[in-house]
């Protein structure tokens, strides 16, 4: 059975742009939260590491983890914004 070029590209084009609808939808109900995250547990890049997963200490004052959104706010010594070290 041969398929229809177009009919495949087409439908690889409209699954692709829901998948990106879902994770805009994800990211809406999640935010940063800065100074709570674990040593070696952050998200992404800090000014001093280079990747997620490798801040140097607990509590990293410009290290951050996504939280669901309106809990960083609830969480002591936490900030939806990265502290001065």
């Amino acid at each position: 059975m041969n398929a229809n070029p177009l009919l495949i590209a087409s439908a690889v084009a409209l699954a692709l742009s829901l998948g990106g609808t879902k994770a805009e939808a994800q990211d809406a109900k999640q935010e940063k939260c800065y100074g709570i995250a674990k040593a070696g547990k952050n998200d992404c890049q800090t000014a001093s590491s280079s990747c997620a997963g490798t801040s140097k200490k607990d509590a990293q004052a410009d290290a951050w983890i996504y939280v669901p959104a309106g809990t960083c706010a609830k969480i002591a010594g936490a900030s939806p914004q990265p502290k001065k070290s």
